[in-house]
């Protein structure tokens, strides 16, 4: 089969194709035949280097955490799901390797109807990081939630599932995605200089919790929550010299105690939270684009600029 890796930290060209066996499910896991896969804005840190300390690595590193389609191998204890069945889902944090031909999935849910394979494809992940940053920040209803950084893969996604809870969402991204970001049941306004001014103008009785998808700008955020309690970030790496939570879900045997103890619980109950939204129509996954296998270090780039709106997929 085909799959995606790289074998040295570096820009996006480094990431190649190479040709591989199939790996087989183990107990309690499904291989599917890929029809579409993720890209994830994580694994461009990992690949640049830049968590190296965080998520140490032996190379080749293969790439791809999330992944669409169609069962075609049941391992041992595994229960509800038959081969020929359509799903998407994540493999294990520590084998990765979903933008291949064939992957193995750990976590599951039966893909919507009313999505494509390429919504499907790179949906699993971001609605993981939302769903656990969301219930780390215990967002419900009559919560206001400021999401930096809204118009990105999990950006999106954390809209949704937060006006799903009953919360009312601001949304920060720039000026040509605002009307996108109504759409998705957000009030928008940018970013950069005098967003606390503008955050307070919007929520006069101020923002119950911040959910950080951008980095950059964390004085800001944290000066708009009030203190460090309320503010999550999955995307700044000088999160603890600011005192606020970096989210991540780090495998168990790739990392120090130290980072493992700060490592939050995957929520992998929201892929059938994920499930029930979109059959009542209340989850869309926005695609920024869609790249060919082949083209991934393509992919890799696009996603590097962060000026994609929506989910970098590459279909198979």
């Amino acid at each position: 089969m085909r799959a995606i890796q790289f074998t040295e930290y570096g820009p996006p060209n480094v990431v190649h194709v190479v040709e591989m066996e199939a790996p087989n499910a183990g107990r309690n896991e499904v291989r599917i035949a890929v029809r579409a896969s993720g890209v994830s804005p994580g694994e461009m840190r990992i690949r640049s280097g830049a968590l190296r300390d965080v998520v140490p690595m032996t190379f080749p590193y293969r790439t791809g955490f999330d992944a669409a389609g169609v069962v075609d191998q049941v391992g041992d204890g595994v229960t509800g799901v038959a081969m020929g069945d359509e799903v998407f889902g994540m493999t294990s944090p520590v084998a990765r390797g979903a933008n291949a031909d064939f992957a193995v999935l750990t976590a599951w849910a039966p893909k919507p109807a009313g999505w494509s394979w390429e919504e499907a494809g790179g949906t699993a992940g971001s609605v993981e990081t939302a769903t656990r940053v969301l219930d780390r920040l215990s967002v419900g209803v009559g919560h206001t939630v400021l999401v930096q950084g809204a118009a990105g893969g999990v950006g999106t996604i954390a809209v949704q599932l937060a006006v799903a809870r009953g919360a009312t969402v601001i949304g920060t991204a720039s000026r040509h995605n605002h009307d996108f970001l109504r759409s998705l049941g957000a009030e928008p306004t940018t970013y950069g200089a005098g967003l606390v001014e503008r955050i307070r103008a919007m929520a006069p009785a101020g923002v119950d919790a911040v959910f950080d998808c951008a980095g950059g700008s964390l004085p800001d955020l944290v000066a708009i929550a009030g203190g460090t309690a309320r503010v999550v970030t999955i995307a700044d790496l000088d999160a603890a010299a600011h005192g606020v939570h970096l989210s991540h879900g780090a495998p168990a045997d790739k990392t120090s105690a130290a980072v493992r103890a700060l490592a939050d619980p995957l929520a992998l109950h929201g892929l059938t939270d994920a499930v029930r939204l979109a059959g009542e129509g209340r989850l869309r996954v926005p695609i920024a684009a869609a790249f060919p296998l082949t083209e991934a270090a393509a992919a890799h780039e696009l996603s590097e600029s962060r000026h994609a709106r929506g989910k970098i997929v590459l279909v198979h």
